[in-house]
């Protein structure tokens, strides 16, 4: 029998092997520096460090510690600290367990720090700089702000950009009925970090009310979440919202015969009642102090496997996440600012990749039987019709642009028509089928990686080598992404034009070369028409 818990570490963890990457390059300009900055922020003065054309100040603490007592309980402020807190190097990551990696618990609880990158000297264009706020990826269990390296939106950019550490898993994403439900400490702390921007971005140089959130896959999902919170109301003016939808879900069964349907969000109910059987596993099953009980185990105790799995799912149906997030689209109920959003071409590839050595997928039999296992037989005809093998390299090829169609770029487009009929908004797809694999995952014959999910992060952030014309494409989505952070408009120089998104309306498409950047109707492209047709939980709001 395979591993399914690794197994399905491998196909949630969304981006972890980032974590393992070195920085590779530096972007032009860069250098280290032995110069050590001072920046007075609300909590005390921070010393950086110098990089020539960037400052970065990391390690910052943006609430206290959630450790003792404070464990599942939502940020507190930090106490002010005496004298120049040294900000030269990264605070601890959230606890959480190596994905790739055999062994226990790494992290600390203490782990609430972020983490700026501002250029250095004054903006060409006068004034303060626009805010850049990363959320990471990681399936809610995994990742830290430090793993993304943003020195090129920053230098070339002109951003100021924060990259922030969350809680994790069971310590992030608890429910219990002592705590009154589910509380979402990790959107919690996000919205801590946040509250930091506004009251210190001025001091590096910042404009506190130009703060755009961007984050990919868990990260993006973290964005829709704060969309649709009334709690996150006036601290954002524009969102980037990168392959993870407010509609996002994978069919039952599309890695493997054993796995569910993935959804990112759950009613609360569901996480209190979850809550309280893994209480009763821990021996903390009695009329009252539960928390109490919970509160005294060990940190290494709480982080399993299925403890920080399980509780990796996002609650809804509470005062700061009211209803179901693609819900909240539809009605209209979300916070009015700019929305940019997208994903990459071939999304499922990466995670399928990770399943088909305990699941194959050798023929068109194969094929047939996995279509009529996620969907049922009627809409798996008309499935295959629009899929069919013969038109795909392999039967797994098949498979994955199905599932990337299904469980990404259908439901993305569709959360862009609901976004677009209120607020300005632009969608893209990522297509460069030749971008540097940088996870470190096993390949899998029969399924090239091509635009997999994530494989964009390297346009952007300093994560892996690139080639002449992929240089000339991170150059061109930095301009884009810093320039709507700017002024809400995407626009790069000497880059084509990017249009308002519409519903059923053009995307642009990113891949290098001379005519890489391109509109392309890509509802038509990814038979959306059909996914709102035949599956309708998902596209829809049937």
């Amino acid at each position: 029998m395979p591993d399914l818990g690794k197994i399905r570490r491998w196909c949630v963890a969304l981006l972890l092997p980032v974590v393992m990457l070195p920085l590779t390059t530096l972007p032009a300009g860069a250098a280290p520096g032995g110069e050590r900055p001072v920046v007075e922020t609300d909590r005390g003065p921070v010393r950086g460090r110098s990089h020539g054309a960037y400052r970065t100040f990391e390690g910052i603490p943006f609430a206290a510690p959630p450790t003792g007592a404070l464990r599942w309980r939502l940020p507190e402020p930090v106490p002010r600290w005496k004298g120049v807190r040294d900000a030269g190097a990264p605070g601890s990551r959230c606890v959480q367990l190596p994905v790739l990696a055999p062994g226990g618990p790494v992290g600390s609880e203490d782990c609430l720090f972020l983490n700026v990158t501002a250029p250095t000297g004054s903006s060409a264009r006068g004034g303060l700089r626009p805010v850049m706020v990363w959320f990471h990826g990681g399936g809610f269990f995994s990742g830290a702000g430090d793993h993304y390296k943003p020195e090129r939106l920053a230098v070339e950019g002109g951003a100021v950009v924060v990259t922030v550490n969350y809680r994790l898993g069971v310590f992030g994403l608890f429910g219990h009925q002592e705590l009154g439900g589910a509380p979402g400490f990790a959107l919690a702390d996000q919205r801590a970090a946040l509250r930091w921007v506004g009251a210190n971005a001025e001091r590096f140089g910042a404009d506190p009310h130009n703060i755009t959130v961007f984050g990919e896959s868990a990260g993006a999902l973290s964005v829709c979440a704060h969309l649709t919170s009334p709690a996150s109301a006036g601290l954002f003016h524009k969102a980037v919202v990168q392959s993870g939808s407010c509609s996002t879900t994978t069919p039952p069964h599309a890695l493997l015969p054993g796995l569910g349907t993935y959804e990112p969000f759950v009613p609360e109910r569901r996480t209190v009642a979850d809550g309280a059987l893994a209480a009763a596993r821990l021996g903390c099953d009695r009329p009252t102090g539960v928390m109490d009980c919970l509160r005294r185990l060990d940190a290494r105790t709480l982080a399993t496997p299925e403890l920080m799995q399980g509780f990796s799912l996002v609650s809804y149906g509470n005062s700061a996440l009211p209803e179901e997030p693609r819900r909240a689209l539809e009605a209209g109920r979300f916070h009015r600012v700019p929305v940019m959003q997208g994903t990459t071409q071939d999304e499922m590839r990466l995670f399928l990749a990770q399943t088909l050595a305990a699941h194959p997928i050798g023929d068109a039999r194969a094929y047939r039987a996995r279509l009529e296992l996620s969907f049922g037989v009627p809409t798996a005809r008309a499935v295959e019709a629009a899929y069919p093998v013969s038109a795909h390299p392999t039967p797994a090829v098949a498979w994955a642009t199905v599932l990337t169609d299904a469980s990404f770029l259908c439901p993305t487009l569709r959360d862009g028509g609901a976004l677009a009929r209120h607020v300005p908004t632009y969608g893209y797809r990522f297509s460069d089928r030749d971008a540097p694999d940088f996870t470190g995952l096993p390949q899998a014959p029969g399924l090239p990686l091509g635009a997999a999910h994530g494989f964009e992060l390297p346009y952007l952030f300093t994560l892996a080598p690139l080639t002449g014309p992929q240089r000339e494409l991170a150059d061109r989505m930095t301009g884009y992404w810093t320039e709507f952070a700017r002024t809400g408009v995407p626009g790069a120089p000497q880059a084509p034009h990017w249009p308002r998104y519409r519903p059923a309306g053009p995307v642009l498409s990113l891949a290098p070369g001379a005519d890489g950047i391109r509109t392309v109707d890509a509802r038509t492209e990814h038979h959306c028409a059909l996914w709102d047709a035949r599956w309708p939980g998902v596209t829809s709001s049937g």
